[in-house]
């Protein structure tokens, strides 16, 4: 098959059986234009993102507990989050006709830029961002910073609009009944609200495509039940502990809260420009939400190690910036980030960004454990 006979037979075919709000394949954007003969654009953002060392890393990086696999090999980390975010997405957007290569691109794409230690490591490099006075870190903002910039040896991975755009536009934690796509979206107000967020000022923005609306209420549908399912695995809360409404109205496992939010959320969003909740299950996913928060995260047994990690956080930050501000080039930020073999970001890199920049885009990088061993080199 030839590069215009898939375009005719694959590509224009797939578009034609799109809902009519769907993202067409056609429509993909990117700042170089590129030609991939055998594969869609959104196919080729995913393929890009999938072999991606950011990705290689969601594996070590906490989703609720600390070092999960440690001592449960089946609790969730990033990765197993991101993979189920991107098939329920996948199923629900297969019925309503989306675009699923788009789907999956955003969903692979979305935590690319998340710290170590989940969103304690987040908060962590927002007190250090503040302290140093550098933009506030947040992990949709910076998984976009991965993939436009430091990506592949700080070239960017030359993604699709619509693909940056549902990357930086997820936000799970917000209490939505129903999201709808902001199709006018334009590369200043994607920029615009990274400068507010950083100046610490309030700042929503909406996906532009109703592929992005799913990956972002898709995001809550993956975590709120896998994380209380964990909970009830290291007996850090009964199944009892649940209230009786969500029991009846969600179900009493995290496979029985996805069929019913998945289930809802296409009666809902079928045959219309928007993605969203039933008022009834909505309720109870934000119930659900405070259960967690105040059950789990939140959870003095939890998160006794939180202040311990926290000053590790502190400590390897001073010490890198130091290391760079000495030029010393043995030192592991050097060696196995700024001018690492794997993933070199060259010397440009150093007079580009500041050494606090530098050190919170490497801290930001890491999984659990290398963080660890990095800290215990340190100390000794």
């Amino acid at each position: 098959m030839n590069e215009k006979q898939f375009q005719e037979e694959i590509i224009d075919k797939e578009d034609e059986s799109f809902s009519p709000f769907a993202t067409k394949n056609a429509d993909a954007r990117r700042r170089i234009a590129i030609q991939h003969p055998l594969r869609g654009p959104f196919s080729r953002d995913r393929d890009h993102i999938l072999y991606s060392g950011s990705f290689r890393r969601y594996i070590g990086k906490t989703q609720v507990i600390y070092n999960a696999a440690s001592f449960d090999e089946q609790l969730a980390n990033r990765s197993i989050h991101t993979l189920q975010v991107s098939q329920i997405a996948r199923s629900i957007g297969k019925v309503l006709k989306l675009n699923l290569d788009l789907i999956e691109a955003i969903a692979l794409g979305h935590d690319l830029g998340h710290a170590p230690f989940g969103h304690d490591g987040e908060r962590f490099l927002q007190e250090i961002c503040q302290k140093y006075q550098l933009g506030l870190f947040f992990h949709n903002i910076h998984s976009l910073r991965v993939v436009d910039y430091l990506s592949d040896a700080n070239q960017g991975m030359n993604l699709t609009f619509q693909v940056r755009d549902g990357i930086v536009s997820h936000d799970g934690e917000i209490n939505e009944i129903s999201v709808k796509p902001y199709p006018s979206k334009t590369e200043k107000e994607i920029q615009d609200y990274i400068t507010k967020k950083q100046k610490g000022e309030k700042s929503i923005t909406y996906p532009n495509t109703l592929e992005g609306c799913l990956v972002r209420i898709t995001d809550s549908i993956s975590y709120i039940g896998q994380d209380y399912e964990d909970a009830v695995r290291i007996r850090l809360i009964k199944e009892s502990d649940l209230p009786v409404e969500i029991r009846k109205t969600l179900g009493e496992s995290n496979s029985e809260i996805i069929n019913s939010l998945a289930h809802d959320v296409i009666e809902q969003s079928y045959g219309i420009n928007e993605i969203g909740y039933s008022q009834n299950i909505a309720q109870c996913v934000f119930k659900l939400k405070i259960f967690n928060l105040e059950h789990i995260y939140e959870n003095k047994t939890l998160k006794r190690e939180r202040e311990k990690i926290r000053n590790s956080f502190f400590c390897l930050f001073d010490h890198f910036v130091q290391a760079i501000k000495k030029g010393n080039t043995k030192s592991i930020v050097f060696t196995e980030w700024i001018f690492n073999r794997g993933e070199d970001h060259g010397r440009q890199y150093l007079q580009d960004c500041s050494p606090e920049e530098v050190v919170v885009d490497y801290m930001a990088s890491m999984t659990d454990r290398y963080f660890l061993n990095a800290y215990h080199q340190l100390a000794g």
